[in-house]
């Protein structure tokens, strides 16, 4: 819980509607945040967030949002 308002939060908020939507469960939110936590603690290094990128593609690859389309 923030008692701060949306328009002065003390974080980021995340939701998980997108992500549950397309099949993801809570070991998939694990991996998201753990890919989060790499960018946030690694700002600026380009080949972290190059590797990051790419771990993310690779995920949204196993769980398309319109199946019919791939």
């Amino acid at each position: 819980f923030d008692p701060r308002t949306p328009f002065d939060p003390s974080g980021i908020r995340l939701g998980t509607p997108g992500l549950t939507s397309r099949g993801m469960k809570e070991g998939e939110m694990k991996t998201i945040g753990e890919l989060i936590a790499n960018i946030l603690k690694n700002t600026g290094n380009i080949t972290v967030t190059q590797k990051t990128a790419n771990k993310v593609i690779e995920l949204t690859k196993q769980f398309p949002i319109y199946e019919e389309l791939m």
